[in-house]
């Protein structure tokens, strides 16, 4: 079993003082709370870094005060599952028209140039653009690590901080390359120790185990056939002696299917439960191809699965059936994957997918934007070990939260429900995006000065590695 987080301060630690920061004058603040409260002309106070206090009417002292009239408040949103460096190979031709192995190929020759300096900027220019549509945690999973490349975890892990969101990474691995049946090139893949050797260095370095901590380090070996079998499993017994989390590509498509068959005569399900990755210590991505009797043991084994709907249409790999996880106890959060997937990188966008595959795969009524909410914040917090942290917005929590404004043409008419509103209207960004109870975007701009210089830097690096 996971550890629980540092259990954080149970009484409101600014009741009686002035609060750091004040969200006032919401239409309504969502809170995905356990009693999933929705408090029409909300506030919500942060100190410390922590929600101090929440209530609707006159709203207290602040040294900050941001204005949220006309609109939503929730929880900062959480994604599960990212290939931040990705972004540097958007859109490109040859791999626009193909499912996933064929996609994987066109672009396995561009990634072997990523370096440091490049990740660096991909995750900067990432990590922006998922706060600028309300996303306050994001995990990456870095799998590919180019011979000589450098240390491009720990070059990721400074973007975050430098930005100032809150950062799951994954220490991503591959040691099937060309020469053993695998789909890299040689020279992206390492040997089983050398992996695992990294992987507790980069928990030793960077995991930080506190509640309210603002990066903690997950074990991701790419997918289970892009690695041995024993590296699944030694990966997994790591993880347990470390207590850090779990994560790997499941089920994504007929092709992964049939490669687990083929090679280890099993489907996907059993691969995981005898590698020893049926713990609830695991979040797994995608997740479209499950039958009903692995969709149970997923659920029984507490695992977590991020919905990726944007990318898994795009490569045609399916529609996950993200209900049926659900009512199996399955921790359902949502990806926007990668940049050269999906494309765009917005949470609010696979929110909306999620709800309206949701609606085309098991009826109008299966399919709400509350659904889609719960999946964005406190599904991907499940997904991450930190439910009670993460993902809701009551006292004692982070004081991570997204202020959505329902105001101009796309919403006009939409007054009977906040809610819904935000997720059937649109497109939507955020007013203000704040993290730890600091402004990461406010007033629809990320507030910091280095926006223009980074966005210079990614266009240099891009044109490089499409180049090949």
């Amino acid at each position: 079993m996971t550890a629980s987080p540092t259990t954080p301060p149970t009484a409101s630690p600014a009741a009686a003082s002035t609060a750091d920061l004040v969200i006032a004058n919401a239409r309504c603040v969502a809170t995905v709370d356990p009693d999933r409260r929705e408090l029409e002309g909300g506030w919500l106070a942060i100190t410390d870094g922590l929600v101090s206090d929440i209530g609707t009417g006159p709203a207290p002292a602040a040294a900050t005060v941001l204005d949220a009239t006309d609109c939503l408040v929730t929880p900062g949103l959480v994604n599960a599952h990212h290939h931040l460096y990705q972004n540097l190979t958007r859109a490109f031709p040859p791999m626009t028209d193909k499912p996933l192995f064929g996609w994987l190929l066109s672009l396995y020759p561009l990634w072997r140039g990523l370096d440091t300096e490049s990740v660096h900027v991909s995750a900067w220019v990432g990590l922006a653009e998922l706060a600028l549509a309300g996303c306050t945690t994001s995990t990456d999973h870095l799998y590919v690590h180019p011979h000589g490349a450098g240390d491009l975890l720990t070059a990721e892990i400074e973007a975050a901080r430098d930005l100032g969101l809150r950062f799951h990474p994954t220490r991503g691995s591959m040691s099937l390359s060309e020469k053993d049946g695998g789909l890299p090139p040689d020279d992206v893949v390492a040997d089983d120790d050398e992996i695992l050797a990294a992987c507790e260095e980069a928990v030793q370095r960077h995991h930080d185990r506190s509640f309210g901590a603002m990066t903690r380090i997950a074990l991701a070996p790419w997918s289970p056939f892009s690695v041995t079998e024993d590296l699944m499993v030694r990966t997994a017994e790591l993880a347990e002696r470390l207590d850090v989390r779990l994560h790997t590509h499941f089920a994504e498509n007929a092709e992964d299917d049939e490669f687990s068959l083929a090679t280890f005569g099993c489907r996907p399900m059993e691969n995981l439960e005898r590698t020893g990755w049926c713990t609830d210590r695991t979040w797994v991505a995608h997740c479209e191809m499950p039958d009903h009797d692995e969709i149970q043991r997923l659920g029984a084994a507490g695992i977590g699965s991020a919905h990726c709907p944007s990318s898994n249409m795009i490569l045609s790999s399916g529609i996950a059936p993200v209900v049926a996880l659900r009512a199996a106890g399955v921790h359902v959060g949502l990806g926007v994957d990668g940049s050269s997937s999906a494309d765009a990188a917005s949470l609010w966008l696979e929110a909306r997918q999620a709800m309206l595959l949701s609606k085309l795969r098991d009826g109008a009524a299966a399919g709400t934007a509350r659904m889609a909410l719960e999946m964005a914040t406190i599904g991907g917090a499940g997904c991450l070990g930190r439910v009670g942290e993460i993902g809701s917005l009551a006292v004692g929590a982070v004081g991570d939260v997204a202020v959505w404004p329902l105001t101009g043409p796309a919403f006009a008419g939409a007054i009977a429900d906040p809610v819904e509103a935000w997720l059937r209207c649109g497109p939507v960004s955020t007013r203000h995006t704040v993290v730890a109870g600091r402004p990461v975007v406010r007033d629809g701009l990320l507030v910091s000065a280095r926006v223009e210089e980074m966005l210079v830097a990614h266009d240099r690096f891009a044109r490089r590695i499409q180049a090949g």
